[in-house]
């Protein structure tokens, strides 16, 4: 499974300078946040493939203009293609604004996860727009991650964890992938190509993105499924 994960810089080369056929190699598409809602339903209608998102601390803008043919995953599990997908998004809290938390509020969202977590047997990949306290975050305190996501990772120790944010061209030393405990941790900034083995998953499901949550099936959205 290829997988494209993008955030915070619009990436030229998928955009401005797009020949057709580029994205057509893609399964699945991951943004990271603070990226124009344009771009990525330019991205979703190239590909055909789900885009899933999570938002940025400068997405406010979505609620009157959000990204049309996109899955927002904030605060949500999915499943697409047997990998169970969960969604963080927002920074840190360091001035008035939408889509920035407490520690101790991104403590509470992630605790309202846990049922899910264990009703799916754990969690593939985590996609966040800040990274996690100590892990590929900055000194600033617009850029400190969040310790929450750090114990996250300490207790359901999923593959991946992609996350925008940081910018790559902040310094020289901002690492692209990280590895902690068996977690890669990916910085997505503008755009970064994950190549994933396939996992066992039912032949009816293929290329569904699939919300799960408790009891029955409820009903459709987007190209998914919403269980609650």
């Amino acid at each position: 499974m290829k997988i494209l994960t993008v955030s915070d810089e619009e990436c030229a080369a998928l955009w401005d300078y797009y020949v057709p056929g580029r994205l057509s190699e893609y399964d699945l598409i991951l943004a990271c946040g603070d990226l124009k809602a344009s771009y990525l339903s330019f991205l979703v209608t190239m590909a055909r493939c789900p885009v899933l998102y999570v938002h940025g601390n400068h997405d406010a803008r979505y609620k009157q203009n959000p990204p049309e043919g996109c899955d927002c995953i904030d605060d949500s599990i999915v499943v697409y293609n047997g990998l169970r997908i969960l969604g963080l998004g927002g920074c840190r809290k360091y001035h008035p604004g939408e889509h920035q938390y407490t520690e101790r509020q991104m403590r509470l969202r992630i605790a309202k996860l846990r049922w899910k977590i264990r009703q799916l047997g754990g969690i593939d990949i985590v996609v966040t727009h800040a990274p996690p306290e100590g892990l590929g975050d900055d000194q600033d305190v617009a850029h400190w991650g969040f310790a929450a996501l750090r114990e996250l990772l300490d207790k359901y120790h999923p593959k991946y964890l992609i996350h925008g944010h940081v910018h790559m061209t902040y310094g020289h030393n901002i690492p692209r992938v990280l590895e902690y405990n068996g977690t890669a941790i990916v910085n997505a900034y503008e755009r970064y190509v994950l190549k994933i083995d396939d996992v066992p998953f039912p032949e009816k499901d293929r290329g569904q993105v699939i919300y799960k949550a408790k009891g029955k099936l409820a009903e459709s959205r987007g190209n998914g499924l919403v269980l609650q």
